[in-house]
């Protein structure tokens, strides 16, 4: 978008605001889901817009080198970065601030702001919202943080969403048996990603990679489905080594511990997922919507990261955008419900009763003197009326 002279008042392009009533929603939304990581445990952190460059691409955040906006520090001469991801904070904080050694939950709500879109069209400042459990390496702590972000869909009204699950060192540990250079197993990230069998086919012929390796890299760029595919993964990697296979009863037993909180047909096993490889080394999940081409929810584990501030730590998380949770809604708060009162002109018991209507949650909107009044305009549906014995009832407006 070219902004003129004349308009210098356009944002840039992705970068949005939030206005009525779609923003009390949002607002809404996330401090509802920030209550409900607090009933689990999970412990509010406010990390910082803005860190030192190096110590916020520390590690495998380094990853997110593309999407950080730069600046330099007017104080100390040093580059800061604005944050593109809230995950590696909490990250550093758990390892450098906190330094609990039994395991620690960690909850944020706060804006990010990215280079460039994920998706074309996507907000490039979204509202992240995360849960991040460090210092325990089972299975049972990815079970809990999935647990949590399938409530967290819930309470946004997502029930219908579609979890995806895979295990990142299923390909990891495929392309580390087939000793290829750093250039090589880069391409073969893209090619995976892509599915693109062909050419995959023709990098392993070229490169020699071994027959039974190459068969097991084709085989599971194309298991993906429901359960049933685990039991062709296993024909497929059997092969492999023990190691390859306990990923796969991994996968199975997470599922079996959401027994009751997951139905089979919502999920969908990837078994060549390639969302975060640099980043996760576990179980992954995203969570997807019926036309909606990106997840809306993304999670999984990621125990290299706290390695990076001098402490590793096994970790596991999810986070979320609350403002493309609510944007999967109809707008819920622009239905008129607010109350229409008089302006209080020495009249206590007036201002005693919009008082106690305020402080018991409800909307009370003052008719200004001077002002022609639309109810409706102002999400106004009733009003305050004197009765005969001067008390104040509420009645319907038309």
């Amino acid at each position: 978008m070219v902004v003129s002279p004349e308009e210098p008042w356009l944002l840039p392009e992705g970068v949005d605001e939030l206005l009525p009533p779609r923003s009390g929603d949002i607002e809404r939304l996330g401090r509802m889901l920030l209550d409900t990581c607090a009933t689990w445990g999970y412990e509010l952190v406010m990390p910082p817009l803005v860190e030192y460059l190096d110590a916020l691409l520390t590690g495998t955040a380094g990853a997110l080198g593309l999407q950080t906006f730069t600046l330099t520090d007017q104080l100390s001469g040093r580059l800061l970065g604005i944050r593109a991801d809230i995950t590696p904070q909490a990250a550093r904080i758990d390892a450098r601030r906190l330094r609990r050694d039994v395991p620690v939950r960690l909850c944020y709500l706060g804006t990010v702001l990215h280079a460039r879109a994920d998706v074309a069209g996507e907000s490039r400042c979204p509202l992240q919202l995360g849960a991040e459990l460090f210092g325990h390496v089972g299975l049972e702590s990815d079970a809990e943080v999935l647990a949590l972000a399938i409530e967290t869909l819930a309470l946004a009204g997502l029930e219908q969403a579609h979890i995806s699950l895979g295990h990142t060192e299923l390909v990891r540990e495929l392309l580390a048996r087939c000793g290829l250079s750093a250039g090589q197993e880069q391409q073969l990230h893209g090619i995976l990603q892509r599915k693109a069998g062909d050419e995959l086919r023709s990098c392993l012929r070229d490169w020699s990679v071994p027959g039974r390796e190459a068969k097991a890299l084709a085989a599971l760029m194309q298991l993906h489905g429901g359960l049933g595919v685990l039991a062709e993964a296993r024909r497929h990697l059997r092969h492999c080594g023990t190691e390859m296979l306990r990923y796969i009863d991994d996968l199975e037993a997470l599922v079996k511990r959401m027994d009751g909180l997951l139905d089979a047909d919502r999920v969908h096993f990837e078994l060549c997922e390639m969302h975060g490889y640099t980043y996760h080394n576990g179980i992954v999940f995203g969570a997807y919507l019926p036309g909606l081409g990106s997840a809306v929810l993304q999670g999984g584990r990621y125990d290299n990261v706290g390695r990076a501030f001098g402490r590793a730590r096994p970790a596991t998380g999810f986070s979320t955008d609350v403002k493309l949770l609510v944007n999967q809604q109809p707008p819920g708060s622009g239905r008129c419900t607010a109350l229409l009162a008089p302006w209080p002109t020495h009249d206590s018991a007036l201002q005693a009763e919009v008082t106690r209507r305020r402080r018991a949650g409800e909307t009370v909107i003052y008719a200004l003197p001077g002002q022609v009044q639309d109810p409706a305009a102002q999400g106004c549906n009733r009003e305050l009326y004197r009765q005969q014995d001067g008390g104040w009832q509420v009645r319907p407006l038309d």
